[in-house]
């Protein structure tokens, strides 16, 4: 008689080999150098995330003094507020309108800063 050597092997579904990829990946110690593609994405990225943020920062702050001059006028006997309260609103207001040319005037100079640099890269991958 001959002996039977057949062996069972089993693989993980895809859903498991993907859940373990996460895992190990979370353990894996990280890339020293970024490939040129992550390089593209995050110089991208950086061109408009200070601006964003500037403008964010400007818009809550102006949005806040417009509600400050908003209750400066509304005070109820006290009439000393009102035209203080309409000079801060319009500041408010003045800098909520501002906000959005400061974001498009910041993310263009970031941009035009970081050109050469993105044009270098996207050759670099175009080839």
């Amino acid at each position: 008689m001959e002996a039977n050597n057949e062996t069972f092997t089993y693989t993980y579904s895809a859903k498991e080999q993907e859940e373990i990829r996460k895992i190990r990946d979370k353990y894996a110690p990280p890339a020293t150098e970024e490939s040129p593609m992550e390089q593209l994405r995050r110089l991208d990225e950086s061109a408009t995330k200070g601006a964003a943020v500037v403008s964010i920062a400007v818009g809550i702050a102006s949005a806040l003094l417009l509600g400050v001059g908003m209750c400066c006028t509304m005070l109820a006997g006290w009439e000393a507020f009102f035209v203080p309260g309409i000079v801060v609103g319009v500041i408010g207001i003045a800098g909520v309108v501002a906000a959005y040319p400061l974001y498009l005037r910041m993310a263009k100079r970031k941009r035009e800063k970081l050109a050469p640099e993105i044009m270098r890269l996207s050759d670099e991958l175009m080839k």
